[in-house]
């Protein structure tokens, strides 16, 4: 995250943030801290205390110590930075300031709250140390802590005000709570975040995961006037890998400014930073097809591909405009690590599936067979249920898979194969391909003599064979007859086929 501003403001009074207690706000209340609206300044304004000012403004400090403030984050989460807004104050405001953050748990656990904040075993954790502030403007500071926090602390040295603190980051709610149900899987309170974006010129892009419907067109994410080619679009994290089930485009309040069209993609990569997203657009699944949008209307689409578990989505508008609020519902998906592995083929859609079965044998009702038979507990059942498909098909299958694989020792490419399946059989056969000329031509013979007679490229399992081996059971399998000769190939791509299927499946 290179700009954690683009991140939701977990202290917002919209979200719920509070402040709960201050050590004193003489001059103006704590609860204006976080106030949604910038803060104002009106001239020649004063209360029965002093001049009126939008923030949280303490009296001047007459002995030793400091103040404070504590706030209770309307979502509980991680903090990846704060802004120390001190607009408007100009002589009057904090040299320092420093913050401090606890977890309290869940809100049930809230009850006895100040006490609870005031205990002793109640650990208080520094997330900045004493940092310098500057009066009348945006003081923006990165908060490089891996910890959950329900409650933070401001303390400002020795006095003074504070006109806004907003808290940038991204909510960890109780993933208990989305067992079983469809939730907004992007939604800032279920742990949505914005990872980046083409432009937010007039409005943030985090608005897009905000609760509830838009009140204004400020209330959305809008983009300024595009005048050259392109589009623009936003990365977006779920809260929660899940898989999509529907999804809400809400262009409500942008009526001569809502896109033309959108379209959404979606990826499984739990790892993955902003700048693999930019730079490996091949990593991205369409799930919803460009999409006509209608101004100032919510859009409710029920009708795009099935994708499997994703972690996030990229969502394109064309050309520019704005959109108020984006929702993708679904259900959660297990915590576990399904980057690599079985895990993860078990995620992955069945388009995504079939196609890296047919990497690993050609057949297509094996590949089907294969598909029905998920979610596969461990590779020795999966490498089980291999074997017992393949035996129980027929010559025609057989032969389709036979089809997909390149004549020994050659080195064109075979349409029929997938650029992985071309990977995996050059390293197969890289013994082969490696061969001195003579072995080379007298393999081109061979293979001439077994297309002739069988109608077909000779199959072997070559891995960990040297050439002369490849060649020497070519010549010999020449005198095979063509039902013996059948049953040897279907076994070596069963052979094949597990090897495959163990690199496939490797976690």
């Amino acid at each position: 995250m290179k700009d954690f501003t683009q991140l939701a403001d977990l202290a917002s009074e919209r979200l719920g943030g509070q402040a709960i207690e201050a050590n004193d706000e003489f001059f103006a209340r704590k609860e204006n801290l976080l106030k949604e609206a910038k803060p104002i300044f009106i001239e020649g304004k004063y209360t029965a205390r002093g001049k009126w000012m939008d923030g949280w403004e303490t009296r001047r400090r007459r002995t030793p110590g400091h103040d404070w403030c504590i706030v209770r984050l309307g979502l509980p989460g991680i903090v990846r930075g704060v802004v120390v807004d001190t607009s408007f104050f100009k002589g009057n405001y904090p040299e320092r300031f420093s913050l401090e953050g606890c977890d309290l748990g869940g809100r049930a656990s809230y009850k006895n709250e100040k006490k609870r904040l005031k205990a002793t075993e109640t650990r208080w954790i520094e997330l900045l140390p004493e940092s310098a502030l500057q009066g009348d403007a945006q003081n923006s500071v990165p908060v490089n802590d891996e910890g959950r926090y329900t409650h933070l602390r401001l303390n400002i040295f020795p006095d003074g005000g504070v006109a806004r603190l907003r808290v940038h980051g991204e909510a960890v709610p109780d993933k208990k709570q989305f067992s079983h149900r469809e939730i907004d899987l992007v939604a800032v309170g279920n742990g949505g975040s914005v990872v980046a974006s083409s432009d937010e010129f007039f409005g943030a892009p985090r608005n897009l995961l905000m609760p509830g419907r838009a009140t204004n067109m400020g209330d959305g994410w809008e983009t300024k006037r595009r005048r050259g080619p392109g589009h623009d679009w936003v990365v977006l994290k779920l809260g929660v890998p899940g898989v999509i089930r529907r999804i809400e485009v809400d262009t409500s309040h942008f009526k001569g400014n809502f896109p033309e069209s959108c379209l959404l993609a979606a990826c499984y990569a739990p790892n993955a930073t902003s700048d693999e997203f930019l730079a490996a657009p091949h990593a991205w699944r369409e799930l919803l097809p460009r999409t006509k949008l209608e101004a100032n209307h919510r859009h409710i689409l029920n009708d795009f591909q099935d994708v499997g578990a994703a972690t996030h989505v990229r969502f394109d508008i064309y050309p520019d405009g704005g959109v108020s609020r984006l929702r993708i519902f679904g259900r959660t998906e297990p915590t576990e690590d399904r980057g690599s592995g079985i895990t993860r083929f078990n995620h992955l859609s069945l388009a995504r599936a079939r196609k890296d079965l047919l990497d690993c044998c050609g057949a297509k009702r094996w590949a089907q067979q294969m598909l029905e038979m998920r979610p596969f507990p461990d590779l020795e059942f999966v490498l089980g249920v291999a074997d017992k498909v393949w035996a129980g098909l027929e010559r025609a299958d057989w032969l389709e898979a036979f089809r997909h694989h390149p004549a020994i020792g050659e080195k064109r490419v075979n349409a029929k194969q997938s650029a992985t399946a071309r990977r995996w059989s050059a390293g197969e056969q890289s013994a082969a391909q490696k061969a001195q000329q003579k072995t080379l031509a007298a393999l081109a013979v061979a293979n001439g003599e077994y297309q002739a007679k069988f109608g077909r490229v000779f199959l072997i399992c070559a891995t960990g064979k040297s050439s002369e081996e490849i060649l020497k059971n070519l010549q010999q399998r020449l005198s095979n007859d063509s039902e013996a000769e059948l049953r040897i190939a279907a076994e070596e791509q069963r052979k094949i086929t597990r090897l495959r299927l163990e690199k496939l499946l490797a976690p």
